[in-house]
């Protein structure tokens, strides 16, 4: 069994153990496909991805980079409804995100998860986990170069595309 498969299995479990202590989880949880939510996600990442961009025009950058954190995470929340798992876990979403590539049930650009991980900070270019961090535990008020915001803008859209593609595909 893979590391994200050992990732999964434990993220399945942990939900498991919450529900039945408290009656709410911060895990994974197998459920049916349910489309509709799949595409109520879809339309929270594009809010989210406007918010990033009204929030720009009025002068607070700082908070967009939450809303396109939020916009990438909602498309991956998206991609589990339709194979059936409700997260509330980043971990656990990406894992699942992660496990589904590994078999050949999607089809994804490794940047898109990879800009979530906060194990690959290092290595991406645009991390959306580091960005949001800095400002969000920072003291800065606005992105001091335009192309970073540019390129998460840009990761957004085709995120938002190759998610919609995921969902309805068979």
């Amino acid at each position: 069994m893979s590391q994200v498969s050992n990732k999964v299995k434990w993220c399945l479990n942990k939900a498991e153990r919450e529900l039945e202590e408290t009656g709410l989880h911060r895990g994974l949880v197998k459920s049916e496909p349910n489309m509709d939510f799949a595409e109520k996600h879809m339309v929270k990442a594009e809010h989210n991805l406007n918010a990033a961009l009204y929030f720009e025009k009025g002068g607070y950058s700082d908070w967009s980079t939450s809303a396109f954190f939020y916009c990438l995470y909602h498309c991956f929340l998206a991609i589990l409804r339709k194979y059936g798992y409700e997260s509330r876990n980043q971990e656990c979403t990406l894992a699942v995100i992660e496990a589904l590539k590994e078999e050949g049930v999607i089809d994804i650009d490794s940047k898109f998860i990879d800009t979530l991980k906060i194990t690959k900070v290092k290595e991406t270019d645009h991390s959306v986990i580091k960005m949001r961090e800095d400002f969000q535990y920072g003291v800065e008020l606005d992105f001091k170069r335009k192309d970073e915001f540019d390129e998460l803008t840009k990761m957004c859209k085709e995120f938002i595309y190759a998610a919609r593609e995921i969902i309805h595909s068979q």
